[in-house]
Parts: structure tokens; C-alpha cells; sequence
């Protein structure tokens, strides 16, 4: 198996190398209006936002600021597939300005403008973000009324456009099987709160050139919500790839990816960290394996039933449905220019983990792992 990545240097507003009804699957986290770090970039799209904040006029530019992003939004409504979905982490913003201390509800905003596309939400993910810091508290200490909470999570929102998807012809069914994740990862994955994500480091390193921070989320939540919400070979777009964590963890599951990003001076920093590609996807294989081993040796241990074995890998699982999962593991990563990179996968066969005596069931087809990789293309 093979996958095809592009990097786009250009405006998320106007995706014009994205063909309409060609996107699977959005992951991204957009510019957060109302913070700081992002008003260069805002004010730089429309300079009337600078003139709205010096003036202390918060309301119209927190509007404003939403408005560049509605562009963004509706060129997603353009290109994703009927029954795709879109997911977007984004937090709230706190700010003071003209002395007045606010919540912006970025967030509340961002589901309505989706409403208005006609897009569905579903149940969202809240990322409670972990924090130690000492003086995490905001206002006036002990003293009330002037105290506020912390703000301390941020939303993964989910939208899906139109009917859920159908997988019909058998071959879309078997790519389905192969594409599922285990049972205990679901019981974690599809938790509506994530406690275990702990953000990743922001500052760029990039001489100036660029923003100081790159506002980077977890690795691990772009590929969560690839496994959660796509199958092996779809497409998934990045419209502010920023560093290309989304697109890493796209190349990691086994799936296509195109990213946009403004800001050229983070291309090379994109290609940098592809270029460690092998040894951190299959580092992330490897890491679920050795979890899923873990988690039925303790159900063993518990004396719990495990009826079922995993045809490919041979290892035990809870589940039917995880009885065709499949792992690709990186082989080779080849660059055409400074924009486009291929993916090569093989399959590897797991030592099998343990079974109680009695209560597993034999797996009822042959391995297929000799069986020549289906090729897929997509530029």
C-alpha cells in the first residue's frame, strides 16, 4: 500500500488545489481569534481589525476576526465528501482590553457558522489540558466577587456533512474491517472528555523568520480522530497545517493528506519532521500493540472471557469486529520536490499474546498477508 501527501503554501480561504467533494476527512486547529499571538495574522488579512482593538471595539473585531475564518468554512463546505466529516479543536479566549476582563466564545461561534452551512454537529470532545503552574488562578485571588475560572480545556468540535457514509461494494467493506481499532482504544477514544493529552511544545526556534510559537497540538490527537472518523486510503485535508502534525498522523494511519499553510518559512519544518516519519509511526504501532497486549493480559488475569483472534496479527481480541484490524507499518518515504511526498507501507505480523485455554475461537480464514497490496493513487 501507498499514500500521496501534498504541502500547500497558500490562504486556507480559497483552496484551490483541492477538488470539490474530494475531502474524506478535516482535521485542524484554525487561527484562535482573540489571542494574542494571533492578531498579527488577522490584522494582516484585514487591517480594520488592528483600528477595532486599539479602540477597545472587542465585539466587532472578535466578529471580524470570525468572518476571515467563515471563508475558510466555506471552502470545507466545498470540498469535503457527502458524509464527511470535520473536526476542530479550538479554545475559547480569555483577554482583557479597555480594562475590562472577557470570555470570547470562539467556539460558539464557530459551531454557528456551520449551522449556517448546513453541516450536522456531533457529540463534541472536550481536551482538558493539564496544567501545574502555581498561579493558574485569574482576578483577585481569595477575594470575591472578582475571582474567574480557569480556563483550562479546549473543544474538538465535529460536524458531518450530509447522511452518514455508506460503505457498499465489498471491496470498501474489507477496507472498512482493516480499519477498525481496538476495543479498549474505543472505550478511551470516544470518551466526550480527554484527560491523557498533554499539549506539545510551542516555540518554533525558526530565527524570527516566522511566529515565535507554532500553537501545535499532541500528536496523538490528530491521530486519534484519523482513526475515529476515516478508513485506510481516504483523504484527509489540514487547511492550517502549521508544523504538519495532522499530516504525520495522516501518513502514519495509512491515509492520503493534502495541508495548507501560510506561512512559507514552515515548509522546511514540515519535511523535517516527515523525514523522521518511519521511526515515529511505527513507534506509534508498536506502542498500541504493546498496550493492547497489556490490556488482555490483565483480562486474563481478571479471568474475563476473549472470544475472538486477530486473523492477520494472531493476537486475541474483545471483539468480532477487530478480527480483520490490520497494521501498515512505514517501509520508505519518498519526496518529489519540496511539496509532495509518497508513503510506502508493509504488513508485519505480531507475535500473538497470550489466550486463556478454552474460551478463544480459532480464526476462521487464512492470514492474508502475502497477498499483493492494493495500489492506490491519488494525484
Amino acid at each position: 500500500m501507498q499514500t500521496n501527501h501534498r504541502i500547500v503554501i497558500g490562504n486556507a480561504n480559497q483552496l484551490t488545489a483541492v477538488a470539490d467533494q474530494s475531502i474524506d476527512l478535516v482535521v485542524t486547529s484554525p487561527p484562535y481569534p482573540m489571542i494574542q499571538m494571533w492578531d498579527d495574522i488577522f490584522c494582516a488579512a484585514d487591517p480594520a481589525i488592528k483600528q477595532m482593538l486599539q479602540s477597545s471595539n472587542v465585539d466587532d473585531a472578535f466578529e471580524a476576526m470570525h468572518r476571515l475564518l467563515d471563508n475558510t468554512w466555506k471552502e470545507l463546505r466545498r470540498v469535503v465528501k457527502p458524509g464527511g466529516i470535520v473536526c476542530i479543536n479550538i479554545g475559547d479566549a480569555t483577554r482583557t482590553i479597555g480594562g475590562r476582563f472577557r470570555l470570547f466564545g470562539n467556539h460558539a461561534r464557530i459551531i454557528a457558522a456551520f449551522r449556517e452551512l448546513g453541516l450536522d454537529q456531533l457529540p463534541v470532545i472536550i481536551w482538558r489540558k493539564t496544567t501545574n503552574a502555581p498561579n493558574k488562578f485569574m482576578g483577585s485571588g481569595m477575594y470575591p466577587p472578582g475571582a474567574y475560572v480557569t480556563l483550562e480545556h479546549e473543544y474538538i468540535l465535529i460536524f458531518r456533512l450530509g447522511d452518514m457514509r455508506e460503505f457498499i461494494s465489498p471491496e470498501q467493506k474489507q477496507n472498512r474491517r482493516e480499519s477498525a481499532y481496538f476495543w479498549e482504544e474505543r472505550n478511551i477514544w470516544f470518551s466526550d472528555v480527554w484527560f491523557d493529552l498533554i499539549g506539545t511544545r510551542q516555540a518554533t526556534n525558526n530565527n524570527n523568520k516566522s511566529r515565535d510559537r507554532s500553537a501545535a497540538y499532541p500528536f496523538e490527537l490528530p491521530y486519534r480522530l484519523i482513526q475515529m472518523f476515516s478508513v485506510k486510503g481516504d483523504v484527509v485535508l489540514d487547511p492550517f497545517l502549521g508544523t504538519g502534525t495532522t499530516m504525520l498522523a495522516a501518513m502514519a494511519g495509512g491515509r492520503h493528506s493534502i495541508g495548507y499553510e501560510i506561512d512559507q518559512n514552515f515548509q522546511s519544518v514540515i519535511l523535517e519532521k516527515i523525514a523522521g516519519l518511519p521511526k515515529l509511526a511505527n513507534q506509534v504501532l508498536t506502542n498500541r500493540l504493546e498496550q493492547h497486549e497489556k490490556f488482555i493480559q490483565e483480562r486474563i488475569n481478571k479471568e474475563k472471557e476473549i472470544k475472538h483472534r486477530n486473523q492477520y496479527h494472531l493476537f486475541p481480541v474483545v471483539t468480532r469486529q477487530e478480527a480483520e484490524l490490520s497494521f501498515d507499518w512505514v517501509e520508505q518515504i519518498q519526496f518529489s520536490g519540496n511539496d509532495q511526498v509518497k508513503v510506502i507501507y508493509t504488513k508485519q505480523a505480531a507475535a500473538p499474546a497470550p489466550l486463556p485455554d478454552g474460551p478463544a475461537k480459532p480464526p476462521k480464514k487464512q492470514s492474508r498477508k502475502n497477498q499483493k497490496p492494493q495500489q492506490l493513487e491519488m494525484f
